[in-house]
């Protein structure tokens, strides 16, 4: 297989130079721009396998990037930015973004993200694959069947739904308003405290330590996520 290429989109040299040394050690083929508008024209041309992009560009907001390239492209887009308020992480998921990190950020984190993005859009995608598996808990929707440790967990109809959701999007974050519409319906999308009243019961149930969750994740104030390794 060929090394995965990359467009990068920041403005910050330091940052650039960080990524750079970070992913080309990683043997990704990395393509660099400081502006949305040469983002456009730079992801029309390499067709890359995943997209790293800062909302605070000089020429252009972020997030009419990814409206832009959502209008023709599913390529997967990390955001990475220093705009840390819950409602940017929010407008950024919103917009079609498939992932968010916070500046500071770890290598580890970011390049984990990246690996989760990447088999997502190879087609190893828990969204097209009946089966999901993840330290000792296992979820096949075919079967609609879940056990942890190789014994069954009993859930509850909702309970399922709320898990079978995180595992279609396992490694990408889900915002409270995703869950709400697609478990609830949308007529309960202002009842954030349905989501975090059954996420608990689901922890109490899947997690060894459900107050140290291994695999249901938050998303402080934006959403959860399914862990993916």
């Amino acid at each position: 297989m060929p090394d995965p290429v990359v467009v990068l989109i920041e403005d910050e040299p330091q940052i650039r130079r960080f990524l750079r040394a970070t992913l080309t050690g990683q043997s990704y083929r990395l393509f660099e721009v400081a502006t949305g508008a040469d983002a456009l024209v730079e992801v029309a041309q390499r067709q890359p396998d995943v997209v790293i992009l800062d909302l605070g560009l000089p020429d252009m907001d972020g997030l009419d990037v990814i409206r832009r390239l959502r209008e023709w492209s599913a390529v997967p887009i990390i955001v990475l930015s220093a705009r840390g308020q819950e409602r940017d992480k929010v407008a950024a998921l919103d917009a079609g973004a498939d992932d968010y990190v916070s500046k500071p950020f770890s290598a580890g984190e970011l390049l984990a993200r990246m690996r989760v993005a990447l088999r997502h859009a190879a087609g190893a995608s828990h969204e097209d694959s009946a089966a999901f598996r993840i330290g000792e808990l296992q979820v096949d929707l075919l079967r609609r069947h879940v056990s942890v440790a190789d014994a069954e967990v009993k859930l509850t109809p909702i309970e399922y739904k709320l898990l079978a959701m995180l595992v279609r999007h396992a490694g990408k974050v889900v915002t409270h308003q995703q869950l709400l519409r697609d478990v609830w319906g949308p007529s309960h999308q202002d009842q954030a405290h349905y989501v975090r009243v059954y996420m608990a019961h689901l922890r109490h149930k899947l997690e060894a330590e459900p107050a140290r969750p291994r695999y249901l994740l938050t998303e402080p104030g934006v959403g959860y996520r399914l862990a993916a390794e």
